[in-house]
């Protein structure tokens, strides 16, 4: 089995040879991974050289548009969708309210009812649960209170009688962390009339998806905490997406990534995503053979990354396990779950992410807008839950720093 060569990863992130964060040791990765080279190149030069009105016919306005395009082609094929069933916004809150927006005059006046759970993050729980401001019906597929578990069984009772057009689920919390069963939600979904919405922020800086094998109608996730440029980005589903009502300009509804892009785009930073794609398929050169797919390769790439976080992260969830003075939220299996681990503690979560920085240990405390599933769980949110939160570019030795800074802090 092909092992992930860290050291050519962290090559590719400039923040690793930044001498003001040396003997850091990074664990807020949840709220923004580091930024890979090719993403920073790109950004650069397109400031550089073609900051100018993309589409227009001078060179440096065809390069600009070409190099958007270029993003748009390459991030596609690697989740293998169409071009235009990739939609960028300027953050997955935003890309969220949007279609939220589309849904609330495609559902109103109507019996349909949306599902939402008490395992998101608030951006895609809160929009949703608005529209029942307009008579919409919101109900609630619930989380286990006590290990912050979706069960399936509890969706197929909501679906029942047929009358749900949209289920709003995470591909993984941002703090419970346990990866959904998505292509099994969806095909329920699916079974049932139901069209559904992902949230995949938290899980995508571990692989970007393969929207053939998911099944989902919308898949949202942060190009800011996959390795890339402040922007959201929203796959969207050409038999949802013309379905619903347009929320651009009216001229551009007939382009379905415009149909949800009510404002201007970033050019710049549409253009540096396509660094993104550069880095998944360096990694890719690096570690495997030539291959032409580039579904294939993200495929590929995604089960390296995925292999190299279980193997770092199972030894920190056993030590954290093992104490008495914290409440491990989650599941105990490193294969089950992303690397964002949230613990209770008994006293604030803020100052023992602060008392961790002298140690060199990143960290963050708080709720991280997760308030509904902490709430579920009991967790007391004035003390907030301490987040430990790690991508495939982490290393042992880093893993190593942070029990040793734990042990000493708590």
């Amino acid at each position: 089995m092909t092992t992930l060569d860290l050291a050519f990863v962290r090559s590719q992130f400039p923040a690793f040879a930044e001498a003001s964060l040396q003997g850091q040791a990074f664990f807020e990765n949840a709220g923004g991974s580091y930024t890979a080279k090719p993403v920073i190149d790109r950004l650069t030069r397109f400031y550089h050289q073609r900051k100018v009105q993309p589409y227009a016919p001078y060179a440096a306005s065809q390069l600009g548009g070409a190099e958007m395009d270029e993003a748009r082609d390459r991030l596609a094929a690697m989740m293998g969708i169409d071009r235009d069933e990739l939609s960028f916004g300027p953050s997955t809150s935003a890309n969220t309210f949007v279609l939220a927006q589309a849904v609330r005059q495609w559902l109103r006046g109507t019996d349909g009812a949306i599902v939402v759970t008490n395992q998101d993050h608030e951006a895609n729980s809160g929009v949703w649960r608005r529209l029942a401001d307009d008579g919409i019906e919101i109900r609630e597929w619930q989380i286990d209170p006590e290990t912050g578990h979706l069960d399936p069984a509890g969706l197929a009772t909501l679906l029942a009688d047929g009358r749900v057009r949209l289920v709003c689920f995470p591909h993984c919390s941002n703090v419970v962390a346990e990866i959904n069963p998505v292509a099994e939600v969806c095909a329920m979904a699916r079974g049932a009339g139901a069209y559904t919405c992902v949230d995949g922020v938290s899980y995508a800086p571990h692989g970007f998806p393969d929207m053939g094998a998911l099944g989902a109608d919308v898949y949202l996730f942060s190009a800011y905490k996959t390795y890339g440029p402040h922007q959201g980005i929203m796959v969207i589903r050409r038999g949802f997406g013309d379905l619903l009502p347009a929320q651009g300009h009216y001229f551009n509804a007939g382009t379905l990534y415009k149909r949800f892009t009510p404002a201007g785009p970033d050019h710049a930073q549409i253009a540096a995503c396509a660094g993104m794609a550069d880095y998944i398929d360096a990694l890719h050169a690096h570690h495997f053979a030539a291959e032409p797919d580039a579904r294939l390769r993200n495929n590929a790439v995604h089960d390296l990354m995925r292999a190299h976080e279980v193997a770092l992260l199972q030894p920190v969830l056993d030590h954290l396990a093992a104490r008495n003075d914290l409440r491990l939220i989650g599941p105990r299996r490193a294969e089950g779950r992303a690397p964002t681990v949230a613990v209770a503690l008994d006293r604030a979560a803020e100052p023992v992410a602060a008392a961790l920085a002298p140690f060199g240990v990143m960290a963050g405390g708080g709720d991280f807008y997760a308030v509904r599933p902490l709430t579920a769980m009991g967790v007391d949110l004035e003390r907030g839950v301490l987040r430990l939160s790690f991508v495939h570019y982490t290393s042992e030795a880093e893993v190593a720093q942070l029990m040793s800074a734990l042990d000493r802090v708590l």
